[in-house]
């Protein structure tokens, strides 16, 4: 049997805010809430993959990590850059504006928060 993941629920206090910085970040598109699931602001990583935003009273930050190719980590760390988005090379130091050259999984990774305070991870090979 096959497994894949269809989707994940990622909560924030603002579900809208919280799909858009992502999605402008990582160079997806945002089409606004679910047509038939209003409570949920989808952003569609890959064929897939969907990441519902979900408003919470009380949001817990997740930690998410993606694998990107070189060209779309470098796009990620250049939308970071125009937004004046914090990144880092750790992930308890995701704000220190360091790429990590020495990633265990690739040859480059780096750690951003959103707004709502989920943690992002991409690494490249």
């Amino acid at each position: 049997m096959t497994i894949t993941l269809n989707h994940t629920i990622v909560t924030a206090a603002d579900n809208d805010a919280a799909a858009r910085f992502f999605a402008d970040v990582m160079g997806l598109e945002c089409t606004g809430p679910h047509p038939h699931a209003r409570h949920f602001v989808p952003v569609r990583v890959n064929d897939a993959l969907t990441i519902d935003f979900m408003t919470a009273a009380d949001p817990q930050g997740q930690h998410l990590a993606f694998d990107v190719d070189p060209d779309t980590f470098d796009a990620v760390v250049g939308r970071l850059e125009a937004r004046d988005a914090p990144y880092g090379d750790h992930p308890a130091h995701p704000g220190n504006g360091r790429i990590d050259h020495d990633h265990p999984l690739g040859r480059r990774g780096l750690y951003f928060r959103d707004p709502g305070g989920n943690l992002y991870e991409i690494i490249t090979s």
